[in-house]
Order: C-alpha cells, then sequence, then structure tokens
C-alpha cells in the first residue's frame, strides 16, 4: 500500500501499525458518499494511468493529444482548452513530442509562437489506446452489466452542465442578519437600535 492510498486502507477494516485517525478503520459502507467516490476515483485513476504507461501517456497527457487530434493550436489554446496554465502545457509538450507524439511548427505569421500539431505516432497511439473493452475493465471488472449502466446513468446524470452542484451558504435570514446586528443586504441600513 501507498501513502496515497489513504482511505483504502478502511476497505479492508484494517488498521495497520501506525495507521491511527479518524476513520481509518471505518469501513467503506459507513463513509460519505463524497468519501467513497473519491477513493473509487483515485483507484479508477491509478489503472488508467497503469494502462496509459503502455503508450508513455497519464490521465494529465491524453487530453492534450485528443485537443490536437482536432488540428493543431497555439500552446495558449491548448492550456485554455484544458483549463490549466501555459507553463503546465509546456511541460507535458516536451514529453509528447520526446515520445514522437506531437510535433511544433514555427508559425509562419508570427515566428515567435509555435503551431502544435499531433503526428501520425500520436494518432495511432490514441487509435491503439481507445479499446472499450479494455477501458470499461478497469473500472467494471467487479461489476455486473446492468450495475455498470446504473452507474453510468449516475454519472452522467452528476456531470450535466445543468445538473445541481454543492450548495454554497446563502445570505442569511434578514431576522438572523438583524438579530446579529447586520444590514439586512446589500444596500440596506443596519438595523436601529
Amino acid at each position: 500500500m501507498t501513502p496515497h492510498d489513504e482511505g483504502e486502507a478502511g476497505e479492508a477494516g484494517e488498521a495497520g501499525p501506525g495507521r491511527a485517525g479518524p476513520g481509518v478503520s471505518v469501513p467503506p459502507s459507513a463513509w460519505p458518499t463524497g468519501r467513497l467516490l473519491s477513493a473509487a476515483a483515485r483507484r479508477v485513476e491509478r489503472e488508467w494511468d497503469a494502462y496509459l504507461e503502455r503508450w508513455s501517456l497519464t490521465h494529465a497527457s491524453l487530453p492534450v493529444l485528443a485537443v490536437l487530434a482536432g488540428g493543431g493550436r497555439f500552446q495558449r489554446e491548448i492550456a485554455s482548452e484544458l483549463g490549466v496554465t501555459e507553463q503546465t502545457i509546456s511541460r507535458m509538450l516536451v514529453g509528447l513530442e520526446r515520445s514522437g507524439y506531437l510535433q511544433r511548427q514555427r508559425n509562419d505569421t508570427d515566428r515567435r509562437q509555435h503551431v502544435v500539431a499531433i503526428t501520425p505516432g500520436g494518432r495511432a497511439a490514441l487509435e491503439a489506446l481507445n479499446d472499450s473493452v479494455a477501458v470499461e475493465r478497469l473500472v467494471a471488472a467487479t461489476l455486473t452489466p446492468d450495475q455498470v449502466a446504473q452507474l453510468r446513468g449516475l454519472l452522467v446524470r452528476m456531470l450535466r452542465p445543468d445538473a445541481p452542484g454543492p450548495r454554497a451558504p446563502g445570505p442569511r435570514a434578514p431576522e438572523l442578519r438583524a438579530s446579529e446586528g447586520l444590514p439586512n443586504g446589500p444596500g440596506s441600513q443596519a438595523p436601529e437600535g
């Protein structure tokens, strides 16, 4: 077991030497849903990374190739599309270029910029790793087909853009704010008294 397997020790109910602390010996059936989802996601991510390692890719570098499969892009565009910094993308591009999965070419109109494009080797890697049976096996090895379908439905529902997300605490009700001597809201006056 590795240090990042925190919480998974509890899956078997084992709290080994030096593994004291809240929730360590609590079985997963007693965990909050968020913790279960997080532990499952970590496990799947480790399996996914081991699978991608065959092609010298990671869960972080694969989306870069996926973006480039749609056509060449500037580094800044890739970073923006993936929601990461240009520095992060720069490091990934170096590794992908070293693996022969992409190439950088000078921009004809602005010689300071490079257009990043996927190579035939990068495209071949994307096609090879896109084995739906092997990928499903990473997640579904212990589930029945019906359970996989149910899990997929729930996950898709959670990820819908219109799905309600975690609720941030809203403003306090005016009567509570007044009892605490606070204004009732933007532009209002503090209660007198």
